[in-house]
């Protein structure tokens, strides 16, 4: 589903992603890992089109997204690390914004909204105002806007920051949950959610791929996910 070819960017005169290749199969929840400055969300924001690459090549199911961006586009779902939302709606209003913009015909509108409600557990807040929802509900509505057009990709930059542990637990049974089916990137700080939630790992550092595998893969090669991590990143 996914396919990077040498992908680089620089700038101004800053290296940031190093001659980056990886691919991503339909079905797959792939971690990525790094350091803070690593590269991570760069590549998040190059894959998903809001910024070009310098060099090197992104294709989203065999679309090239800098040929064709909106095509690409229409097929990902991103949810960035600053959740896009507009607190003065309620969570049903903007929603049913999400909807239309991204093209919904008006028949498929409430039936998808029950879906995506059902799916992402706003149903306690579906007639809330966004500015009063807590951090996991916040989360929450942005992983529904994600899907709302039910892409084939997620990525996902970084979904449990700033949350609590059983915040964090929910969030992390709700991206196995969609993982099912669809090909899903994302980024983490916490190791924990890479064992419980990922079918293999990237990790990256200065732009670089520093090493990649099955979470067991790393642990039988490195002890433990957080002794790879240390000795990859070095």
């Amino acid at each position: 589903m996914i396919e990077i070819k040498n992908l680089t960017k620089k700038f101004g005169g800053r290296l940031v992603l190093d001659n980056l290749s990886f691919s991503a199969a339909r079905g797959e929840i792939l971690g990525f890992l790094g350091p803070n400055g690593a590269g991570k969300t760069t590549t998040m924001k190059i894959i998903t089109s809001f910024w070009p690459a310098t060099s090197g090549s992104v294709l989203i199911d065999g679309i090239d997204t800098a040929a064709n961006s909106l095509a690409s586009r229409k097929k990902i779902g991103y949810l960035p690390e600053t959740v896009p939302l507009y607190e003065d709606m309620k969570v049903v209003e903007y929603l049913k914004f999400i909807a239309e913009i991204r093209g919904l015909a008006k028949s498929q509108i409430k039936p998808r909204l029950k879906e995506v409600a059902a799916t992402c557990g706003l149903a306690k807040v579906w007639r809330s105002p966004i500015e009063e929802l807590s951090k996991g509900f916040r989360q929450r509505v942005g992983l529904a806007q994600a899907i709302m057009h039910q892409p084939d990709i997620l990525i996902l930059d970084e979904p449990t920051t700033g949350l609590d542990p059983n915040q964090i637990v929910e969030i992390r049974d709700l991206i196995k949950n969609i993982g099912r089916e669809k090909t899903v990137i994302f980024s983490t700080h916490i190791l924990s959610e890479v064992s419980a939630t990922c079918d293999r790992v990237i990790i990256i550092n200065n732009g670089r791929i520093a090493g990649q595998g099955a979470p067991s893969e790393l642990v039988n090669a490195y002890g433990n996910l957080e002794q790879a991590f240390r000795e990859l990143t070095k």
